[in-house]
């Protein structure tokens, strides 16, 4: 069990812990909400472990490809209306011709715990130009979230 999961379950027990002193109900006693987290921390850790291996399939995809990740730059991260963070993806080609890149943005709360993690292609960057893109959150998150940029291929 994660750090994460056990701090959850530890602070729904003290919370539900409380009131359940007053009211139970078998919908709503501390065992029942301690394993409703459990089951929420399990699919959130499943979600990023999923989008994490599929990052790896689309960089195995790529053939000859060049590590690129000091040739990338992101925004700040900011919060849309949905609440999915965004974030700038600026990509600048050193080569001699037109190139793509697929860029790994990693998100992450201000201690470092992998959030999210997105796979943006920034495609046709002319030789010695710059290409834009924007990397999207597959779900909501909250709080101090961070970006980097995890790994970046020009192909």
């Amino acid at each position: 069990m994660t750090r994460w999961t056990t701090a959850a379950l530890v602070t729904a027990l003290a919370l539900t812990g409380l009131t359940g002193l007053t009211a139970c109900s078998d919908e709503n006693s501390p065992s029942s909400v301690a394993s409703k987290v459990a089951s929420a921390a399990s699919r959130a850790g499943d979600a990023v472990s999923s989008a994490t291996a599929e990052a790896g399939r689309r960089f195995d995809d790529i053939k000859n490809g060049v590590d690129a990740k000091a040739d990338v730059r992101l925004g700040t991260p900011a919060t849309a209306s949905d609440g999915r963070t965004t974030v700038a993806v600026t990509a600048t080609n050193s080569a001699d011709s037109s190139k793509s890149f697929a860029v790994q943005v990693d998100f992450t709360d201000k201690n470092g715990k992998l959030l999210d993690v997105v796979v943006v292609t920034v495609p046709d960057v002319p030789a010695g130009g710059s290409g834009k893109g924007t990397a999207r959150s597959t779900h909501g998150l909250s709080g101090d979230v961070r970006a980097t940029v995890s790994r970046a291929v020009r192909y």
